[in-house]
């Protein structure tokens, strides 16, 4: 029964053999349909831009003051965002600057929520964790993602980004944030705007002071991005560093193109 068993396995089309599929030797090709997957799902839904918001999942709508405070801020942030940049009203059937956020809970739920009281399509970039992770129930379906990758994940977040804000948070936030200022610093992804949210949390998280005192970057790194304390500035911040709210795409245009990234970019 066993030799059956394995023989049919054998006979499989490999397209349809799960174990195959899942094994050691697929790595590659799995990384591969995770960004086919994605790509696939936001270009059919008309994503040509996103602005990226990051934040902690621990931030509750019913937690302390502070905790309050900055959910209300990212949800104000994500309505303020939908309605001005261009994912209410689609230009030549493509949508720019659509609130994308991890997914989750927290600050990540209270953008997916802005976004989608003001009636615009809002994306989440999922990610598959040990520990139970469901996702916020304001994304819109369509365009609920699920990664096992972390590096594909990022890649997505990366390619359609105009503009990216960070409110506080902890590890996830900052490995998020780090990732796409390295990225433009080195050239290897178009000059966007970057906004951290609540500017006495970030300049008693990060000493960016420090690291250009030190050498550790140059001191036009500290331009890379600047600092907002309420919602209006924050979207203020993203328009006067280059955020374009009207962009325009070509029927099948290239994604990679019109974002900056070219064929040689490899993530």
């Amino acid at each position: 029964m066993a030799e059956k068993t394995e023989q049919e396995n054998a006979y499989k089309l490999a397209a349809l053999d799960q174990d195959f599929i899942l094994s050691d030797s697929m790595r590659g090709a799995r990384f591969m349909m995770e960004y086919a997957k994605a790509e696939q799902r936001l270009r059919a839904q008309k994503i040509l831009s996103t602005i990226v918001v990051f934040g902690s999942a621990r931030i509750r709508e019913d937690g302390d003051e502070w905790q309050a405070k900055t959910y209300v801020a990212a949800r104000e942030f994500g309505r303020i965002a939908s309605q001005r940049g261009g994912a209410l009203a689609a230009t030549d059937g493509w949508r720019s600057n659509v609130i994308v956020t991890g997914g989750g809970p927290g600050v990540m739920e209270a953008a997916n929520r802005g976004a989608q009281e003001a009636g615009a399509v809002t994306i989440g970039l999922n990610i598959a964790l040990p520990h139970e992770q469901a996702p916020n129930p304001y994304i819109t379906p369509d365009l609920c993602l699920q990664f096992h990758y972390f590096a594909m994940r990022k890649m997505h977040f990366a390619m359609r980004a105009r503009g990216l804000v960070i409110f506080p948070g902890g590890f996830g936030t900052m490995d998020e944030f780090f990732e796409l200022l390295t990225l433009n610093q080195t050239g290897k992804a178009p000059k966007l705007p970057v906004v951290l949210y609540d500017s006495a949390f970030w300049n008693k998280i990060v000493n960016f002071e420090a690291l250009a005192d030190a050498g550790m970057i140059a001191r036009s790194d500290l331009d890379r991005f600047a600092m907002a304390d309420d919602p209006e500035q924050a979207w203020a911040l993203l328009v006067e560093h280059g955020l374009s709210t009207n962009e325009h795409a070509e029927n099948g245009a290239d994604i990679a193109v019109l974002s900056g990234w070219d064929a040689s970019d490899v993530y």
